[in-house]
């Protein structure tokens, strides 16, 4: 055996990667890459619905609620019916969202924040639970019995989206929705997980008194893209 042929042993031949080792890579990165996407369907703010809004649609709707009062104020029943327009008016009138939305910059409590998810990339109950108490903006579109509702709330000064498809209702004297499809930001919300957050949403002691209908109202539906009151 030469000098020079002891000095450079042959390099010994490198062990192959466990298949173990190259599915522990591929679910880390594949973790990542989920809640990466998961993320930008978050924030990714959607275009609100094309719903119409005037003074003089809020003045119809005053005019429409002032007449019913007047009949069932003499003992006889009436009907309310708002279309679109006249709905998101009152809407945009009566409710001051943008006075009980937080700063730009502040520090949201653990309720304003959308926590990560169930599991599989979706939004907990508990997360849409949560988000009510930073709304900014609230849209409503009708299209036959279904109502879609259309809402923007902040988020350390981030907005975010919140859409919900359902049918509303009334029962037990109490205002009633039956979701049927929703989402936050682009990321669709599992029916499951849906149902589940506006029955804790519903049966929650602080919300009951709000979802209570006045005294005089029997029912409340969507009907032919139409809100439609009972009063007797």
């Amino acid at each position: 055996m030469t000098t020079a042929n002891a000095s450079n042993p042959t390099p010994a031949p490198s062990k192959p990667v466990s298949p173990w080792v190259w599915a522990f890579r591929f679910l880390r990165w594949s973790t990542y890459l989920a809640a990466l996407i998961t993320l930008i369907l978050l924030l990714h703010k959607t275009p609100p619905p094309p719903v119409q809004s005037s003074p003089q649609a809020a003045a119809r709707a005053e005019e429409k609620l002032q007449q019913v009062q007047d009949s069932v104020s003499q003992g006889q029943k009436a009907t309310l019916r708002l279309d679109e327009s006249e709905l998101n008016s009152y809407l945009a009138s009566h409710l001051d969202l943008e006075k009980n939305a937080p700063p730009v910059g502040a520090a949201p409590s653990n309720a304003d924040t959308p926590q990560a998810t169930d599991g599989s990339g979706a939004p907990s109950a508990a997360d849409i639970e949560q988000v009510r108490s930073s709304v900014k903006d609230v849209k409503v579109q009708m299209e036959g019995d279904q109502v879609r509702a259309y809402v923007v709330f902040d988020v350390h000064g981030k907005d975010m989206t919140l859409q919900l498809v359902g049918k509303l209702g009334a029962q037990d004297g109490y205002l009633k929705f039956e979701p049927v499809s929703g989402q936050i930001g682009s990321l669709p919300i599992p029916l499951s997980t849906l149902e589940s957050a506006v029955q804790r949403l519903m049966d929650s002691p602080e919300n009951r008194d709000k979802l209570k209908l006045p005294p005089d109202v029997s029912d409340m539906h969507i009907e032919n893209g139409q809100l439609v009151a009972t009063y007797q």
